[in-house]
């Protein structure tokens, strides 16, 4: 490697990997599956220079997701973009759709580059958008999900979390928030046609019906991932159950209940758990007007939804779906990066 070697922690930064696992890389030392070894690798010889092997040639990849102001959506943009150009054997065109609208969904999956040789996509479990799946499909273009699945498709992996065990996870935390305690808690969910926010809402709901029995779900409010319509609905919530105890917010919308919170002054006595860490979040769990945020690592799924497709395209042995690893965040444990 040249003179100029890039720093093991700036490697183990970019890979998303460990430290440990970048020594053991970089010195040839065994216990490192074959993929990540190779992974590591590509990313030291990018950060020293050196040419990326592309003798497969670039590989056009398109990824449909949700538009408008969701700050992880965003994140994850920023993320697919920068493991792009790192890699530099692959060309990334992003498709943002506004609104939660399935039709939109569809037809940009319809409307697609004629070169595209893979899809990735976050998309809402309906008729249209399974359809157009399949169809991508028959074409000969692999359709991987991302964030959320989809259901009965063929699509050729899954990477994200276990949507089920957040929802879980949201409920034991409010849960061990709330000991011993009876009352009212409330959900808003961003919009349970995504088939990973039903599932939050499932595993939400299982939890406390199994360990908190005394804490009662009194309303669920689809705010189609819009933070004006969380806000607008968590004053209502607020008004007509002064007594309720505590929050959980499934998707986007986590800034209209911030200041739904902070307007009334309940921001320090209902307990509010949200989704992924960006810099909205992090400044609500500083204040406090968030107890707990529930991560998912847009640089890992990133990171794996591109390197699956590729790998697909080139007819390599593809890689065991693994979900994402669950994190939860409160303000004593911030990461030092968004």
């Amino acid at each position: 490697m040249a003179s100029s070697r890039p720093k093991m922690d700036e490697i183990a930064r970019l890979a998303g990997v460990s430290k440990a696992t970048v020594d053991r890389v970089m010195n040839n030392r065994a216990g490192v599956q074959d993929h990540t070894r190779k992974h590591v690798l590509a990313i030291a010889a990018n950060l020293a220079g050196e040419p990326a092997l592309s003798a497969s040639g670039t590989v056009c990849l398109d990824f449909v997701l949700p538009g408008g102001s969701n700050a992880f959506m965003a994140d994850l943009v920023s993320q697919i973009e920068r493991r792009a150009e790192l890699r530099g054997d692959v060309d990334v065109v992003i498709h943002r759709v506004a609104g939660v609208d399935p039709e939109q969904t569809a037809a940009a999956l319809g409307g697609l580059r004629a070169n595209c040789q893979g899809v990735g996509l976050i998309g809402l479990d309906s008729p249209s958008v399974r359809e157009a799946v399949r169809r991508l499909i028959a074409s000969g273009v692999p359709v991987l999900t991302l964030v959320s699945d989809i259901s009965h498709v063929g699509r050729m992996n899954y990477v994200g979390i276990d949507n089920r065990a957040a929802g879980r996870l949201a409920g034991y935390l409010i849960g061990r928030f709330l000991p011993g305690a009876a009352g009212k808690v409330a959900l808003l969910a961003g919009a349970l046609a995504y088939r990973g926010h039903e599932e939050r809402e499932m595993g939400f709901r299982h939890v406390l019906s199994e360990s908190f029995p005394r804490l009662d779900v009194v309303a669920v409010r689809e705010v189609h991932e819009d933070p004006d319509r969380a806000h607008d609905e968590v004053r209502a919530l607020l008004e007509e159950h002064d007594d309720l105890l505590a929050i959980y917010c499934i998707g986007a919308g986590q800034d209209g209940v911030a200041r739904a919170l902070t307007e009334t002054g309940r921001d320090k006595s209902v307990i509010f758990i949200g989704h992924d860490l960006t810099d909205q979040t992090r400044h609500y769990l500083l204040s406090g007007v968030m107890d707990a945020a529930i991560d998912q690592n847009a640089q890992v799924e990133a990171r794996e939804a591109i390197d699956r497709l590729v790998r697909t395209v080139r007819d390599e042995p593809n890689i065991p779906t693994t979900t994402i690893r669950i994190q939860s965040v409160f303000r004593e444990n911030i990461p030092s990066e968004v």
